[in-house]
């Protein structure tokens, strides 16, 4: 890795064959699918990269989350409606060679950041953890437990408002 990295959207110049983060699946989406689902407008991907080469990566979609499945003392504090907008994080990770360096943590802001600037509204980030340890990084960053036990994460995008505002 040499040189800045940019979080930027994916582009073509991106190489996204050399990727690994050592999740098979994570892998074959940057490398296989991405292009696919950017294009079809079922995702927005965003790259932290040096150069050509990506450090790390999320994708980002439109949302709803049942009321219902909110705690209630959540629920309680909103309009009445049968599904709050949300927006989902669906994908993210880092290379292999650059874990631990504090990449997935600057993502996830960059993510929150965007959902926070979208002049669409959303209520809450949503995320579906792929596992216990990617469950206990989210919560890390302020994310809730909803819906099934455990891997099924929100934050409220007040929240992260009011953090990044100091309010």
């Amino acid at each position: 890795m040499t040189g800045w990295v940019r979080i930027e959207i994916l582009g073509p110049a991106h190489d996204r064959s050399s990727f690994t983060c050592g999740v098979v699946a994570l892998d074959s989406y940057l490398r296989e699918r991405v292009t696919q689902d950017v294009r079809r407008r079922m995702a927005a991907c965003f790259v932290a990269a040096s150069g050509r080469q990506i450090i790390g990566f999320y994708t980002l979609s439109a949302a709803a989350i049942p009321i219902s499945d909110l705690p209630p003392d959540t629920a309680r504090r909103l309009p009445r409606y049968p599904t709050v907008p949300a927006t989902r994080l669906g994908r993210l990770a880092v290379a292999s060679e650059a874990a631990g360096q504090g990449f997935g943590g600057a993502l996830l802001a960059d993510a929150v950041r965007r959902a926070l600037d979208a002049e669409i509204a959303s209520f809450a980030m949503i995320v579906d953890a792929k596992d216990e340890p990617a469950a206990a990084f989210y919560r890390h960053h302020g994310f809730i437990a909803f819906g099934a036990p455990g891997l099924r994460l929100f934050l409220p995008l007040a929240t992260a408002r009011a953090a990044r505002d100091g309010t």
